[in-house]
């Protein structure tokens, strides 16, 4: 479930039918300015978001130039994508000193248009407060705006707003195709944390009543999200963000199964249902 931050010099994170959670897909490219990157997906749909850095992107002859406009860490500026079709070449080329990208995958199996979402095209949603410890921001960088346009990924970056709190809470789920109480969706995740000697926890608790797992998160974690309900948390003193990656088995949509112990807190917490609404 967790993998430990490392240099995995431009190799995929979650590759392929990763045995975890084979719907999706994950790789950090590092460059510096000049350096280039190729790579094809075969079965997957991908998209291309600059953590740090600028890129030009080209896909089969379609160029997306300067993407990115962020400096030295993940809130220095807003996020941008481009959307890559299922098994596309792609070419990317850093114009910058240097960049970290963050490309995202869903399996699916129809080739659709490429197309890029600048910072005025996110969708942008914040919820919770101080006062429950659950404050946040999300920019949906493949979002509702782009649901028309993308298959089956579902691609955003989330924030803790303050230092410390809760994310992904109340707790719950997206293991279990049965509509209209919930879908199937692979997620990953990949944390950031500000200061970077920052930490927090995952907790996955696969059965309600019963005991779960944690995982101390550091800056530059990787989480891999099979089932179960999987709130998490930064440390008092510390801002949180993590890349989310998320590819539904039947469909792009996302129904949360929120746990029963705690869904009556759905009511409670400000701007939540707003939340839920937007990851479609």
């Amino acid at each position: 479930m967790h993998i430990a931050p490392h240099d995995n010099k431009n190799v995929p994170i979650v590759d392929v039918d990763d045995p975890t959670v084979p719907l999706n897909y994950f790789n950090i490219v590092k460059l510096t300015k000049g350096q280039s990157f190729e790579y094809q997906v075969p079965g997957y749909e991908t998209c291309i978001v600059p953590a740090t850095g600028t890129v030009d992107v080209d896909i089969e002859g379609t160029a997306f130039p300067r993407l990115g406009n962020r400096g030295v860490d993940v809130w220095d500026g807003e996020p941008e994508g481009v959307y890559v079709p299922v098994g596309a070449k792609v070419t990317m080329v850093c114009t910058s000193a240097d960049t970290e990208v963050f490309v995202a995958g869903a399996r699916y199996d129809k080739v659709l248009d490429p197309f890029d979402v600048r910072s005025a095209e996110l969708d942008l949603v914040q919820y919770g407060s101080d006062d429950t410890k659950t404050h946040r921001k999300i920019k949906h960088i493949l979002g509702q705006k782009q649901h028309d346009k993308v298959g089956r990924l579902l691609v955003s970056e989330l924030f803790t707003v303050g230092q410390g709190g809760w994310s992904g809470f109340p707790p719950h789920k997206h293991d279990t195709d049965r509509l209209p109480d919930e879908t199937r969706h692979d997620e990953t995740y990949n944390f950031r944390f500000r200061p970077k000697h920052g930490s927090g926890v995952q907790i996955l608790q696969r059965e309600e009543g019963k005991p779960g797992d944690a995982y101390q998160l550091m800056d530059g974690s990787t989480i891999c999200i099979d089932n179960g309900y999987h709130p998490c948390a930064a440390m008092p003193g510390y801002e949180m963000y993590y890349f989310t990656i998320l590819a539904g088995l039947s469909q792009r949509s996302l129904v949360q199964f929120f746990q029963p112990t705690h869904a009556y807190q759905v009511e409670t917490i400000p701007g939540i249902k707003d939340m839920i609404a937007k990851f479609k």
